[in-house]
């Protein structure tokens, strides 16, 4: 496989963290998918997609128990 944005060859299956967005909250959800070593780039199946979408679905209708891990604050 190559890389749509830098064109190197260089693309491996890594753990990744996505970030879903539920009003002022983020929801981090773990993910395996490939990416290009040398700029980044993640590739999506559409099965991952398909995944995404529906955790944001029961998010959003509250429908899945979450563990909170920390706090951000906001000064001002």
């Amino acid at each position: 496989m190559i890389c749509i944005i830098c064109h190197g060859d260089s693309i491996e299956v890594q753990k990744v963290r996505e970030e879903i967005r539920v009003g002022r909250d983020i929801v981090h959800v773990p993910l395996e998918v490939p990416v290009c070593q040398t700029c980044g780039e993640r590739y999506y199946s559409r099965h991952a997609m398909q995944h995404l979408e529906e955790l944001e679905e029961k998010l959003k209708a509250g429908a899945l128990s979450l563990t909170e891990v920390g706090r951000v604050l906001e000064y001002g």
